[in-house]
C-alpha cells in the first residue's frame, strides 16, 4: 500500500452539491487539471470516495 495519494481534479465542481464542493475545496484542489499529493489514510479516502466522480486517485 502506497503512503501517498496523487488527487487530481478532472471534472468542474460547477454543477456540483455544495458539499461536494467543500470537500473538493479541503482536499486542496482549486483548478481544473491541477493535482495534489495527499497522505494515504482514512480521512483522505472518504473524502476522495464522496468525489470519486469528480477526481482522478493515483498511488506513489
Amino acid at each position: 500500500m502506497a503512503d501517498k495519494l496523487k488527487v487530481t481534479l478532472v471534472k468542474s465542481t460547477i454543477g456540483a452539491i455544495p458539499k461536494h464542493r467543500a470537500t473538493v475545496a479541503a482536499l486542496g484542489l482549486k483548478k481544473l487539471n491541477k493535482s495534489v499529493e495527499l497522505p494515504n489514510n482514512a480521512a483522505t479516502m472518504g473524502m476522495v470516495k464522496q468525489v470519486q466522480h469528480l477526481v482522478k486517485v493515483e498511488e506513489i
